[in-house]
């Protein structure tokens, strides 16, 4: 295990009471409330210099835990300075390299099924609210890429993993955020960016790491309070994802692996109370409701 610049439980403490707390009860009079309901989020924090793919770390220690009789702490956080073998959705490589931050979260599945379907989505409104609280113009596209300029500069892969040997199901959020790291292999070179290549200058990677771990913690928070309020509809959620997705409106290609097997033309008509996208199908003039997939702006 390596020693690299990340935060630690106490630091993301100190760093949520002295500013995302005070930032966030300028706006919600239930932010501490929703700030506890976070908590879980970073109970514990892994820093590891390399690995092949994060992913395949904390499957393992849960398998781990489970077979030595112990507990693993839901919220755990596990960073990694590189990754060898980093993979996105269908087993896209993922070029991970040192400059960026790798990380996975593990959350004991304890949300019911309309709020677990909503994490991967807080994933990307927290990672696309740090990147806009260092001075870029970061947006969403569904379900939860974070894009500046019209190029990703975060990938969020979000999976369900049921350890078979104490049955516990655990949701995990990976995150691939380029910060410093704004070389890339010339297939990614026209699709990727990093926050330095944008704003032309290096950021300190363990302040954007607690930064964002400070707005997991807020989001996953928002959801969880509005689950134990009653808010089944996540309306306060929703409002803050529909204010950083811009895909209503666009003209987009879609499909479950839209860049190799495109299915339909549509035009993005609103994002539902669920997370699902409501698309207008353009060849066959009706509406569709997508609960998954990916889209390709055509626009």
């Amino acid at each position: 295990m390596g020693v690299v610049p990340f935060p630690s439980p106490d630091l993301l403490a100190s760093y949520i009471a002295q500013e995302e707390l005070p930032r966030r009860a300028s706006s919600s009079a239930s932010a501490a409330d929703i700030l506890r309901y976070g908590a879980i989020v970073a109970s514990h924090i892994d820093h590891y210099h390399t690995l092949p793919r994060a992913m395949d770390e904390v499957r393992h220690q849960i398998r781990q835990a489970a077979r030595h009789q112990r507990s693993f702490a839901s919220g755990s956080v596990l960073f990694a300075q590189t990754l060898t073998g980093g993979q996105g959705r269908f087993k896209r490589p993922w070029h991970a390299p040192a400059g960026g931050i790798w990380m996975v979260v593990a959350l004991f599945n304890q949300w019911l099924p309309q709020t677990a379907q909503l994490l991967s989505l807080a994933a990307g409104v927290s990672v696309c609210e740090t990147v806009r609280h260092f001075g870029l113009e970061a947006e969403l596209k569904w379900v939860n890429d974070v894009l500046v300029g019209g190029k990703k500069i975060c990938g969020i892969l979000g999976e369900t993993f049921t350890c078979q040997e104490s049955s516990e199901e655990f949701i995990l959020l990976g995150i691939g955020l380029n910060v410093n790291n704004c070389h890339f292999p010339p297939e990614l070179t026209p699709l990727a960016t990093s926050m330095k290549g944008c704003a032309g200058h290096d950021f300190d990677l363990g302040r954007v790491a607690v930064d964002l771990l400070a707005k997991l913690r807020w989001n996953i928070g928002l959801l969880t309070h509005g689950e134990e309020e009653g808010d089944g509809d996540h309306c306060a959620f929703l409002t803050s994802y529909r204010a950083l997705c811009k895909s209503k409106g666009r003209l987009v290609s879609f499909g479950y692996n839209a860049y190799h097997t495109p299915l339909y033309t549509a035009t993005v008509q609103a994002i539902c109370d669920d997370g699902a996208i409501l698309l207008h199908h353009l060849h066959d003039d009706v509406e569709m409701v997508e609960h998954g997939g990916e889209l390709i702006y055509l626009d």
